[in-house]
C-alpha cells in the first residue's frame, strides 16, 4: 500500500501547466501578482533590511545568484529565500490559506531559483500549484489542532509546501519527490509567541521555512534516504503535531479540492483575524461621517 509521501509525489509529479484547470491557473497567477504587489507595498518596513542583512553575512554576496529584492546585490538561492519572504511579508497583507501564508514562502523561493538557475518560466505555475495543494491539503486538515496548540501554520505546514514546489520545479521523480516531503517533515516547526510578545521572529520564519523546503528537495534530489511514514507514522508529522489520525480519503482530495482556490487576499495590512474589526471600524466611520 503506498504511503501519503508517494500518494502526495504522484500527485505532483503529474502537474501539468497544460492539464491544470483554467481556475487553477488563473488563481496561481493572481496570487503571483499579489505577492509581487505586496513587496513592493513593504519596501519601506523595517524587516526586510534586517533579513538581508543577514543573509549576506550568512551566504554572502554571489554575482550569478538570485537578486535581493529592494537591494539589488545577489546571493544564494537560500540567502533570497530569507531575505526576500520578510519583504514579502513585510506589510502582513499577503494571501492567505486557512491561516497559512504560503504565497510569502512559495513565491520568493520558486522566482529565486528560476534567476539563478534558469529554469523555464512554463514550470513555475506548476511548481506553485504544487506548493499550495500539498501545504494547504494539511493545513485544512490539522490546523485546528495545530494551531491551538501554538503552532503557527505558516511555519508547521509552508515548510511541506516548499518542498513539494521546489521539488516540482526541480523536476524530481516520484520517489525524490517522496524523499523532499519526508525532509521536510523533519525540518518543520514555528511558534505563534512572537505575537503574544509584539516581536518580529513571525516576519522572518516565512523565509527560515523557504530556505528550509528547498534545504529538503536539494538533499532529495542528491540522494537522500528519507522516511516513508513520515506523515503517518508514530512518530510522523500528524501524530506529533496534531495529536490526530489522518483521514482515509486525505491523499484523494488532492486534484478535486484545490486548496488554491480557497485562497484569500487580504483588503488590509493586519493579521487576518483583524480584517473583520478594520472593516467594521471603516464601516462606522462612513456611518458617522454621514
Amino acid at each position: 500500500m503506498p504511503t501519503l509521501t508517494q500518494d502526495i509525489a504522484r500527485f505532483i509529479a503529474g502537474l501539468e501547466a497544460k492539464t491544470l484547470p483554467a481556475e487553477v491557473a488563473d488563481k496561481a497567477h493572481a496570487c503571483l501578482v499579489n505577492a509581487l504587489g505586496m513587496a513592493v507595498n513593504g519596501f519601506d518596513t523595517p524587516y526586510a533590511p534586517v533579513a538581508r542583512k543577514a543573509a549576506i553575512a550568512l551566504d554572502g554576496e554571489v554575482p550569478t545568484g538570485a537578486t535581493l529584492f529592494g537591494d539589488g546585490r545577489r546571493s544564494t538561492v537560500g540567502a533570497a529565500c530569507l531575505a526576500n519572504s520578510a519583504l514579502f511579508h513585510g506589510r502582513a497583507q499577503e494571501d492567505t490559506c486557512g491561516a497559512a501564508h504560503f504565497g510569502t514562502i512559495l513565491i520568493p523561493m520558486l522566482l529565486a531559483m528560476t534567476q539563478a538557475r534558469g529554469y523555464p518560466l512554463s514550470r513555475l505555475v506548476p511548481a506553485l500549484v504544487a506548493g499550495y495543494e500539498t501545504g494547504g491539503l494539511f493545513e485544512t486538515a490539522f490546523a485546528g489542532s495545530t494551531t491551538p496548540a501554538g503552532f503557527r501554520s505558516s511555519a508547521t505546514y509552508g515548510c511541506i509546501a516548499a518542498a513539494a514546489a521546489a521539488g516540482k520545479l526541480m523536476e524530481l521523480d516520484e520517489d525524490k519527490l517522496a524523499a523532499a516531503l519526508a525532509n521536510a517533515v523533519s525540518f518543520t516547526g514555528g511558534v505563534l509567541q512572537s505575537f503574544a510578545d509584539g516581536t518580529d521572529e513571525w516576519r522572518y520564519q516565512v523565509g527560515v521555512v523557504a530556505r528550509n523546503g528547498l534545504v529538503a528537495a536539494e538533499l532529495a534530489a542528491a540522494g537522500s534516504v528519507s522516511a516513508p511514514h513520515a506523515f503517518e507514522g508514530r512518530a510522523g508529522f500528524v501524530r506529533c503535531f496534531a495529536g490526530a489520525e489522518i483521514p482515509a480519503d486525505l491523499a484523494a482530495r488532492l486534484g478535486r479540492d484545490w486548496s488554491i482556490l480557497r485562497v484569500t487576499f487580504k483588503p488590509y495590512p493586519v493579521c487576518a483575524f483583524n480584517q473583520t474589526p478594520v472593516t467594521g471600524a471603516l464601516a462606522l466611520r462612513a456611518t458617522l461621517a454621514d
